[in-house]
């Protein structure tokens, strides 16, 4: 049986090495090092698709041998790109932003392998709809998670679970960053499949 490909995840994300970590596959980390300014007219999901596809190639670029994973999140509140809000100030304001409203984060995935030749990509949506958030709630939520390296300041895997009061998707686990049932079907096409004996 010849030997399973390299497996690389281009993130450097807690997130995402957790969520990868799922599927009981060995790989590496390696930081894509790709620039994530939107481009002018860029919508949401475009950009997330894009540094998705971005990432995947830098990486699969430097390891040819290797199967490589990118991903990207954006938050779309009406058009308008939300990303990592870096701060405790830029949070408050993205939090007060959704306050009864209905966000779409688009989580883009893209598996790439250069010495192949394969590339495949795609976006996941998730539709979060958020309660209405009173400061005090805000100011406990972020100073209890520090979601400040979270599209959207929304962690809702732990207590941003409560900043919510409804969630729709196809993949649960593309709110958090990496939507696992689409990499699977990636990975199982790049010859690589989480369900094959070991």
């Amino acid at each position: 049986m010849p030997e399973p490909p390299r497996l690389i995840l281009a993130s450097t994300s807690r997130y995402r090495r957790e969520l990868l970590g799922r599927l009981r596959l060995p790989f590496e980390v390696m930081a894509p090092g790709v620039d994530e300014t939107a481009l002018a007219g860029e919508t949401p999901a475009a950009l997330a698709l894009r540094l998705a596809r971005a990432k995947a190639r830098a990486v699969a670029l430097r390891a040819p041998q290797a199967v490589v994973i990118g991903s990207d999140q954006v938050a779309d509140l009406d058009g308008q790109a939300l990303g990592k809000p870096g701060t405790h100030e830029r949070a408050v304001e993205q939090l007060r932003a959704l306050r009864s409203r209905r966000v779409i984060f688009h989580t883009a995935v893209a598996v790439a392998c250069t010495s192949a030749a394969f590339e495949r990509s795609a976006v996941v949506p998730v539709v979060v709809r958020f309660r209405y958030l009173s400061d005090g709630e805000i100011e406990h939520y972020l100073r209890t998670e520090q979601p400040y390296d979270c599209a959207g300041s929304a962690k809702c895997e732990t207590l941003g679970i409560a900043l919510t009061a409804a969630i729709e998707s196809d993949d649960p686990t593309a709110l958090v960053g990496l939507p696992l049932i689409r990499t699977c079907d990636m990975l199982r096409a790049a010859g690589l499949d989480p369900l094959a004996l070991r």
